[in-house]
């Protein structure tokens, strides 16, 4: 599989299943398109028989000379033999595998709160409640949970427990309470703690900074960009808006860590799709790593994203992508999450099959020690799969979403992007379809236009 785009003057080759990426010149890009237009298995061999070259000869005939040809044709035949041209899949015959791997935990993201200070109008949880009651997770839950991840971590030595909400922050004694007993699970159980926590940052301190750059191997900092858009989508319960509060404290918290180890996380909807704007405000405050989410849900919500919004969306990550090389180019660099992208290494196949692990690898814990796939699907009894104290009682959970993959949603085959979402979210899948063996189409096409994007920047920085 071929994927051929142009931008920002760049002409450029994707082989999907090799990962090799190509920047090429107009001759060699439009002798790939034509080979690749005539749907056949090409090998090095194949592409050696007279007639390929004849065929080349008389579509080009009158644009491109056929020494040119010949040698463009020669090029793409040691590309071929060296696999990083037309690559055949050697994915699907190892999906069996991926099935049949023991369910082996290694992260939890525990619900230590199920209530916010915040009233942000797109919040998934509810202003932290879940669809469910507001309650704070005991230490003796929270203990629990860590217990049960050591339990079913199997020969894992890194762990990672992400303290979530709601609002963490609102029971911080507890978050410090599970943290040092984790320290001490260190030394007995020859394992290592990864601890994350991702907050409004209303309560925000200098006590709190302390403990976290000495304990949080990351932060993720909830802040939706200009104060404009911030306060209109994440006010206090008043009706006040939150950014001034916040945003002094964030820069504190992000130089105290060295610009390193952070997020600053953020939403656009329909009321901000110039979010390359946040993006570069972000940038313009002095922070260097972040990432500003699409918001999800249905189109009877104002704010949703939809279908029309896309192409404004999609120039708009164009814009977003040169401005980041000429900031680059500067010397004022920073990262934005959506564009990270590792062409040599990436992530290990299964991740690249079958995603984050969610159900399998990833579990969300409820304040009272409920256990469900992700923090998304926290709520939804249909996804309950067991609790703390007698753990997974549905085991059939698990396997459902062991089975997921590129290569069990239709959607997800003819994709070129497959190998860098791994066919995305299911939960938004489950709830736009009713499966988790489907894709959210809006989504799709938002991350389809992240990849082209990412991938042009390596070249132009390269």
């Amino acid at each position: 599989m071929i994927h051929q785009y142009k931008n920002n003057g760049y002409n450029i080759v994707l082989d999907v299943y090799s990962g090799a990426v190509h920047v090429t010149d107009d001759l060699c890009y439009d002798v790939i398109a034509r080979l690749n237009g005539q749907n056949e298995e090409y090998t090095a061999q194949t592409l050696r028989e007279p007639d390929v070259f004849e065929g080349l000869k008389k579509a080009f005939q009158g644009v491109y000379g056929e020494g040119d040809l010949r040698d463009a044709l020669s090029d793409i035949i040691e590309l071929t033999e060296q696999g990083q041209l037309f690559a055949k899949d050697e994915y699907e015959c190892l999906i069996d595998e991926v099935k049949k791997r023991k369910t082996v935990i290694k992260a939890l993201c525990l619900h230590i709160a199920h209530d916010c200070n915040l009233a942000c109008k797109y919040c998934f949880a509810e202003e932290g409640e879940y669809h469910g009651r507001r309650a704070l997770m005991s230490f003796e839950v929270g203990k629990k949970a860590l217990d049960f991840l050591i339990e079913h971590s199997g020969s894992r030595r890194n762990l990672e427990v992400d303290f979530f909400g709601g609002e963490p922050l609102m029971n911080w004694q507890v978050v410090k309470d599970l943290v040092a007993y984790g320290r001490e699970q260190e030394k007995l159980y020859d394992k290592h703690f990864r601890f994350t926590v991702t907050t409004n940052g209303v309560l925000l301190n200098d006590e709190i900074q302390e403990f976290v750059n000495r304990e949080m191997d990351n932060v993720v900092l909830s802040l939706d960009g200009r104060k404009e858009v911030n306060d209109n989508m994440r006010p206090f319960r008043n009706g006040k808006g939150s950014y001034d509060l916040i945003v002094p404290k964030f820069q504190k918290l992000a130089e105290s860590r060295n610009q390193e180890r952070y997020y600053v996380r953020g939403t656009f909807t329909r009321n901000n799709l110039d979010f390359s704007e946040d993006v570069l405000h972000f940038a313009d405050l002095g922070f260097q790593q972040m990432s500003i989410e699409p918001v999800v849900g249905p189109e009877t919500d104002p704010y949703a994203i939809r279908k029309e919004d896309l192409p404004v969306i999609m120039e708009e990550y164009d814009k977003l992508a040169r401005v980041m090389i000429e900031r680059e180019k500067e010397g004022k660099g920073f990262h934005f999450f959506h564009f990270m992208i590792d062409l040599e290494g990436g992530p290990c196949v299964a991740k690249r099959l079958s995603g984050c692990g969610s159900g399998t690898e990833y579990l969300a814990v409820t304040p009272w020690g409920d256990l469900y796939p992700c923090h998304q699907f926290v709520g939804q009894e249909e996804f309950l799969m067991g609790n703390v104290d007698e753990g997974i009682k549905k085991p059939q959970i698990a396997d459902d979403f062991r089975g997921c993959s590129v290569y069990s949603k239709e959607k997800c085959k003819s994709c070129f992007a497959k190998f860098y979402c791994s066919g995305g979210c299911m939960a938004n899948a489950y709830n736009f379809h009713g499966t988790i063996h489907d894709t959210y189409e809006i989504g799709c096409e938002m991350q389809r236009k992240r990849v082209e994007c990412a991938i042009m920047m390596k070249a132009a920085l390269s």
